[in-house]
């Protein structure tokens, strides 16, 4: 492996750095962006059993808006459980920016190093070709010069290209669960605001 790196010169560091910081990304964001933390199964019945008896205290909000995304956006409905249903929805819309913030966290890096890594592979290849023009000389090519200039140009693309391909697929992957969490959990805040208008009436 470190033949390679050496055979492929100081362009694949950049490259190798890239695919360290996508990895890391890709393993954060797997970890974290898991259906049953972010929508956990049976907390909408919980929170509307919870409204039901009249047991809504300021602990309980502060422990649901802590349990997890979907759990912020229905403490921010608790909240305003008394206030009419467009302050509601409003306030559950605010709660909703800011977790589709929290969600889409190091999505933008992922993606831009999924653009980048192949231009990057490119600058690779063109220093190859520099190479490649610098070994004619007088009096003729220098054939290990030359074979390095290949080398590098070479490698570089590849690699380059190696690095895009998941990262873009990784990209798009969490782009499209990204939104189908926050769907869901539009879905059930206005359930949860249907809940209480309708026992309300």
């Amino acid at each position: 492996m470190l033949a390679i790196l050496q055979a492929a010169g100081w362009p694949i560091w950049l490259l190798l750095i890239a695919s360290i910081i996508a990895l890391a990304l890709i393993i954060e964001r797997l970890i974290y962006l898991r259906r049953e933390k972010i929508l956990p199964r049976q907390l909408l019945d919980e929170v509307i059993q919870v409204y039901r008896n009249g047991k809504v205290t300021p602990d309980i909000i502060d422990k649901l808006q802590t349990n997890s995304p979907l759990g912020a956006v229905l403490a921010a409905a608790l909240r305003n459980v008394d206030a009419p249903r467009d302050v509601m929805k409003e306030s559950i819309e605010e709660a909703g920016r800011g977790v589709a913030h929290v969600l889409e966290r190091f999505l933008t890096t992922l993606g831009t190093i999924a653009s980048l890594a192949p231009l990057m592979g490119l600058f690779g290849t063109v220093v190859g070709m520099i190479e490649i023009f610098g070994a004619q000389n007088a009096s003729g090519t220098n054939p290990a010069q030359l074979a390095h200039g290949i080398s590098v140009a070479l490698y570089n693309t590849g690699f380059g290209l190696a690095i895009a391909m998941p990262a873009l697929v990784f990209y798009r992957h969490f782009r499209a669960l990204v939104d189908s969490f926050i769907i869901d959990m539009e879905l059930q805040a206005v359930k949860f605001v249907d809940v209480v208008h309708g026992a309300r009436k």
